[in-house]
């Protein structure tokens, strides 16, 4: 059978303007004349049209001539300006559509209900009619406003379609990055639903890392560790997310996450689904149960009395404030504590101290509230000195350990460099030496004492006691510190290549004797060590991005592991404050997806392809 013959292909050709009079307009030749379109662009057309049609232009205005080429651009002009009639509406409806979603996105961040967007526009105009009062385009740029879509329902369907976008570029660099970890928590909203909040540390070829919310999944149920991974499972059979990559999860210590059997991390080893992964407690998580090994009850249960007595009773607080006032205090009122909250106690014994003169005098004129004898007793207030140095150093490696892309590293240094200092304040309070015990030795000049007089070795064992729990505590790093050490310097001149390579092999799985070979290549390469001392001031320089692939695969692969893991449960911690003030009393019957949208946006670093999403979308003004 014969083929069929190919169509042929006409061009329009720039000349035929002020040849012909014609333009190519929407994919057809336009006289610009009297608007006649003709089918194809071939010249014996437009030619025969012109000749045909208009035969006293080639009289009026000769070719080649100045004359024509003038009223070529004038009926130019003409034709654009009768297009514009259809183009400027359709133009105004996109860039009010593209507002409406840059709008939306800004409420998003700011974690507020959809119904503000109405709110927001009635802000805008109101500013408007004051802002561009005398502009002689006042009534244009008023009208621009009004037509921006802003509504509830709008609104929502931009939450949810910015979520759907941004969910989409997540995807694409979790394709493309080579190995990613997962950090696990779960807490229970508004209307005590368990939501299992799941973040995504993603680690790409040029070493840089990416940390963003990979879902939240609610468990309408139980919340044991097989329901935990039942969940999982299905989102990872929707999303086909490449498990292959996953180098280590991340969790709280819950039993459900970390029960040797049953839970969620015994589950993910059974299953033939994941490779083999590390898994860690939260470095936060133990640094907060080492700080409650201190067993100083009694402190904490006075002072908890004492301001549950004032702050109980609306009148008490009341005159305690104006007491505040009056004296010229720092602070106008006292905390709370309560244990779930990371830096509470510290913050508690802190403001407690600093008002402890002002407390004193208020208990002794009120009449409603009894005077407590323990806060004349010299050693419970060298008790509550010491204990609120003590946590105060405990929520400074707290704040230290928290915040966004914190990799395992940087957080087991603050963890080794915390444990260096309670050895020198137990070492320094031997002799009595209170310089990292300011409270104290305040305390002590107010009772007129020496440091001779303190019974220095009774808070010694309270510091040594914590000092212990943390090397007891920490041992899931240990695995990781060598080999940690190892890839920030390793032109060490006293590195154990065996040692190395087996400690590297046993952590990550890679073959043994490469890395022997790999680690001697790299500490005899003489061009890789000028290059990596070479860097300007300033200059940031990932060094195991200078190394070729080629040459130190398995190097390359434990630095990016090693850039993979996730240190604590923080991103978790942070998406449920989050959600809490999405999800509110005054917004419970919030559902689950439209919690999930917002709480993406609200947390993520991309930004939706406004263009995108307004191209795809229906382009009209506000009604």
């Amino acid at each position: 059978m014969a083929e069929g013959k190919r169509a042929k292909t006409y061009h329009f050709h720039p000349e035929w303007e002020e040849d012909y009079f014609f333009v190519y307009s929407h994919l057809k030749p336009v006289c610009l004349i009297c608007n006649a379109t003709v089918a194809l662009a071939k010249k014996g057309n437009l030619e025969r049209h012109f000749k045909s049609v208009h035969g006293s232009y080639e009289r009026d205005f000769p070719a080649k001539t100045p004359l024509r080429a003038t009223k070529v651009r004038e009926l130019k002009a003409q034709l654009a300006a009768r297009q514009s009639i259809f183009t400027k509406p359709k133009t105004q409806s996109k860039a009010a559509t593209i507002a409406s979603y840059r709008v939306s996105h800004v409420l998003a961040k700011y974690k507020k209900p959809f119904s503000d967007g109405d709110m927001v526009k009635e802000a805008f105009l109101e500013a408007a009619d004051s802002l561009f009062d005398g502009f002689k385009n006042k009534t244009e740029i008023v009208k621009a406003i009004k037509d921006v879509q802003l509504s509830r329902n709008t609104t929502t369907k931009r939450f949810e379609r910015m979520a759907v976008d941004v969910d989409e570029q997540l995807k694409k660099d979790i394709d493309a990055c080579e190995c990613f970890s997962l950090q696990f928590d779960e807490s229970t909203d508004m209307v005590d639903v368990a939501q299992l909040c799941v973040f995504i540390r993603m680690v790409f070829v040029d070493m840089s890392a990416k940390e963003e919310l990979l879902t939240i999944l609610p468990l309408k149920g139980n919340t044991r560790g097989e329901d935990i991974f039942n969940a999982f499972m299905e989102f990872v059979s929707e999303t086909k997310l490449p498990l292959f990559k996953l180098i280590s999860i991340t969790t709280d210590g819950a039993p459900a996450m970390m029960g040797r059997t049953s839970g969620f991390i015994a589950l993910c080893k059974e299953s033939e689904s994941f490779p083999d992964i590390l898994n860690y407690h939260c470095i936060i998580h133990q640094q907060a149960l080492c700080g409650k090994i201190l067993n100083m009850k009694e402190v904490m249960d006075i002072a908890m009395k004492i301001v549950c007595s004032v702050r109980a009773r609306s009148l008490q607080r009341r005159l305690f404030r104006a007491h505040l006032e009056e004296n010229d205090a720092e602070h106008t009122d006292l905390l709370l504590h309560t244990d779930v909250r990371w830096l509470s106690r510290g913050k508690f014994l802190a403001r407690f101290t600093e008002l402890l003169p002002e407390i004193k005098d208020f208990l002794k004129l009120s009449k409603h509230v009894d005077y407590h004898t323990k806060l004349e007793d010299h050693e419970w207030l060298l008790d509550l000195s010491f204990l609120t140095d003590l946590t105060g150093e405990l929520n400074d490696l707290n704040l230290d350990l928290q915040g966004k892309d914190k990799d395992v590293v940087n957080m087991m240094s603050s963890v080794n460099t915390f444990k260096s200092k309670l050895q020198l304040m137990s070492s320094r309070l031997q002799p009595g030496n209170l310089r990292n015990f300011p409270h104290m030795q305040a305390e002590l000049q107010r009772q007129g004492k020496g440091v001779t007089q303190l019974n220095s070795a009774r808070y010694e064992e309270h510091v040594q006691s914590i000092l212990a729990e943390f090397e007891r505590r920490f041992t899931d790093f240990a695995s990781i510190e060598p080999v940690a050490s190892y890839m920030c310097y390793p032109f060490g001149a006293n590195i154990d290549v065996g040692d190395i390579a087996a400690k590297i092999k046993s952590l990550f799985d890679l073959k043994s004797s490469d890395l022997e070979d790999e680690i001697l290549t790299l500490q005899n390469d003489i061009e890789i060590k000028a290059r990596s001392t070479s860097a300007q001031p300033g200059e940031h320089v990932v060094f195991w991005n200078l190394l070729a692939e080629e040459k130190y695969p398995n190097l390359r692969r434990c630095a990016l592991n090693l850039t993979a893991l996730f240190g604590s449960t923080y991103l978790c911690e942070s998406a449920f404050s989050h959600m809490k003030i999405i999800k509110s009393k005054y917004r419970s019957t919030m559902t689950d997806d439209h919690l999930a949208a917002c709480l993406r946006l609200a947390t993520s670093s991309y930004t939706p392809d406004y263009d995108k999403l307004s191209s795809s979308s229906q382009c009209q003004v506000s009604h």
